[in-house]
């Protein structure tokens, strides 16, 4: 879909129609090696580096909003340069912060589970690392890990009632937050009638309408998509979810939304298969990586089909984006260790 959906606007800005598709491939490549090297490191390596994790996810965000060491992309400081090669801060940081909830709720299991004090160290944490993501700006991926790493808590075994106190506290700030920004509450008013001003606030999200209307049932045909020759702005990032559908139709956006729905459902299912060998840390680091990839992969799809606010976040391992692409795929690597241990285990205890 990246070529189909990049080919025009690689065209006119890179003399190349297929220069999002080398550059994507190239990620992807880099993307196998990262999952291969997640696949061979022990989780009892991880659990050991979860403080560094941690300390690695801050260093990142803070060097981000450091002047020339962070680079100012659509008006938000959200990349760093080292020499020729950029990266997103956040992409990383996201998993970071998973292995370091995961391996608190390990060792402080008890204390969440029964006490007050067990919540406030990671809610403090999560509000340090949020309000650097805030301060790039970076909304989107602020209530993504919010929600993620309150998701982990939850099924880490908080009780209903002071998880639900928790999740008010912290719906109500991202709601304060939204409506602050003069852009987010904007972002806000546009997505409740995008159709009041299509040709400027609500003209990326008509455009993304319009195509996912024109794709019907069967789609106009991979590569025949009219609305990504310069309609729809972002159309090979956050908005590919609109090519697609409009090239593929209902039926292809419906096995994308089938793909994602079995990536979290197996997510869970391994990691209830290391809870019943015994691993809790690995239980959680399944969770927390289904939540991470299906949290983000349906406010895309919402955002794109006009039930969500635009938050600027890309579809995992189908948007253009090599950092995106990397860590996605490590977060695999990572799921696919949980699942080659846990399955050992249950096969040792077998025996």
């Amino acid at each position: 879909m990246v070529a189909s959906a990049s080919v025009t606007i690689a065209d006119r800005d890179h003399h190349d129609p297929f220069y999002f598709l080398w550059r994507q491939m190239g990620a992807a490549m880099f993307g196998l090696s990262c999952c291969f090297l997640a696949v061979r490191t022990p989780l009892a390596t991880l659990e050991r580096l979860a403080a560094l994790s941690l300390f690695m996810a801050l260093l990142l965000l803070i060097a981000v909003l450091v002047p020339g060491v962070g680079r100012v992309v659509n008006g938000s400081m959200r990349w760093i340069r080292l020499g020729p090669v950029s990266f997103q801060a956040s992409e990383p940081a996201k998993l970071f912060v998973i292995i370091y909830m995961a391996s608190y709720l390990l060792r402080h299991e008890h204390k969440v589970r029964s006490t007050f004090a067990g919540m406030m160290k990671p809610f403090l944490v999560l509000t340090l690392i949020g309000g650097l993501l805030l301060l790039e700006p970076d909304y989107g991926v602020t209530a993504v890990l919010i929600a993620t790493a309150l998701g982990m808590l939850f099924l880490g075994g908080v009780p209903l009632t002071r998880f639900l106190g928790w999740g008010a506290v912290a719906v109500t700030a991202l709601v304060a937050l939204a409506m602050l920004a003069p852009y987010r509450l904007e972002r806000l008013t546009t997505f409740m009638d995008p159709w009041a001003d299509p040709y400027d606030r609500g003209f990326q999200l008509t455009q993304a309408l319009i195509a996912i209307g024109r794709g019907e049932w069967w789609g106009v045909g991979l590569g025949g998509s009219v609305q990504k020759l310069f309609y729809l702005p972002e159309a090979h990032t956050d908005f590919i979810f609109a090519v697609l559908a409009e090239e593929l139709g209902l039926i292809g956006s419906l096995v994308v939304i089938a793909a994602y729905t079995l990536v979290v459902w197996r997510a869970v299912a391994i990691g209830g298969r290391a809870q019943r060998a015994g691993q809790p840390f690995a239980e959680q680091l399944a969770y927390g990586i289904g939540l991470l990839i299906g949290l983000q992969g349906f406010i895309n799809l919402g955002v794109n089909m006009g039930v969500l606010p635009t938050k600027g976040l890309t579809l995992p391992l189908v948007s253009y984006g090599g950092n995106s692409m990397m860590v996605t795929c490590a977060a695999f690597g990572i799921l696919f260790r949980v699942e080659r241990e846990a399955r050992v285990r249950r096969d040792a205890y077998g025996r």
